[in-house]
């Protein structure tokens, strides 16, 4: 296949980038790079594993794990089906988690996934430890691995445990920082989805019926294994800012709400204060400023 055969497939497929596309499955299974596929695009590139991979592309299934792998902030990562794909929208709260947790950190990242959030942070962050938790010990194996791929092995743990009940984190002490991306869409919206999240894993999706099963245990039980002056950061869903801050209300906390690149609500960042410092607007709106 030539790389225009290649473009037109994946157009007719409806694949929006098509051209860019093209160029990423050429570059990765013909191993050859970007500056010499200019010079090649009227040559038949003769190769089961590109013609595999146009295939399952033309399918729908995702690119990122057609190539196996996927840039998020300054890190690449190893991406497969036990693994959610590390989104643009996410790198907001590792800005964030990089910007305030205090010096010396010590962190947790609950739903770790790829290891994405906790790799980055630390990545930028040399003075921080970390440790990662996910239900299924497959996931964990690919965050490992990421860990030792970005340089950051030495300094995160790895737990399999069920974010949903937090008696582990009694064995744990306490953390500075608690980070997560937890499931928040709701289980009647899963079939509606996008095709290509099909294929991505459902526990990494399903936030319960309306979405917030996780914030609901991650506020209201892991607060109080914060330190004096510690943070949470959570990625949220762009529609969840008003629900999310009310269940930080309830747990006594202070929620500000911070948005992505493409201007959505994204990051709830929760600190403990008192409750008398939260004005009646505030609760009015579900937002402690």
């Amino acid at each position: 296949m030539t790389y225009n055969e290649i473009c037109n497939a994946l157009a007719e497929a409806e694949i929006e980038n098509n051209r860019g596309e093209a160029s990423m499955l050429i570059c990765r299974f013909c191993n050859i790079n970007k500056a010499d596929l200019l010079l090649r695009h009227d040559e038949d590139f003769d190769c089961p594993e590109l013609t595999d991979a146009v295939t399952k592309r033309c399918q729908h299934y995702p690119l990122q794990y057609i190539l196996g792998y996927w840039d998020f902030c300054h890190e690449t990562y190893r991406v497969n089906e036990n693994t959610l794909i590390p989104r643009q929208d996410t790198e907001k709260l590792v800005e964030l988690a990089v910007r305030l947790a205090p010096d010396n950190a010590r962190i947790i990242d609950l739903c770790t996934g790829s290891g994405c959030v906790a790799i980055s942070t630390l990545a930028a962050r040399q003075d921080c430890r970390a440790v990662a938790v996910d239900l299924f010990p497959e996931t964990l194996e690919v965050a490992r691995e990421n860990a030792e791929l970005n340089g950051v092995g030495d300094r995160l743990g790895f737990l399999a445990e069920n974010v949903l009940f937090s008696d582990f984190m009694e064995e744990l002490g306490s953390f500075d920082c608690i980070l997560s991306n937890p499931p928040y869409i709701e289980t009647k919206q899963i079939p509606l989805l996008d095709e290509e999240l099909s294929f991505e894993p459902e526990a990494a999706l399903d936030g319960g019926d309306d979405g917030l099963d996780f914030y609901r245990v991650i506020i209201g039980e892991y607060g109080k294994y914060l330190t004096d002056g510690g943070i949470m950061l959570l990625e949220i869903g762009c529609d969840q800012a008003k629900e999310v801050s009310s269940i930080a209300y309830s747990a006594g906390m202070r929620c500000e709400i911070f948005k992505d690149y493409g201007g959505n609500d994204r990051v709830a960042y929760l600190r403990f204060a008192p409750r008398s410092n939260i004005s009646s607007e505030d609760i009015a709106d579900g937002i402690g400023v």
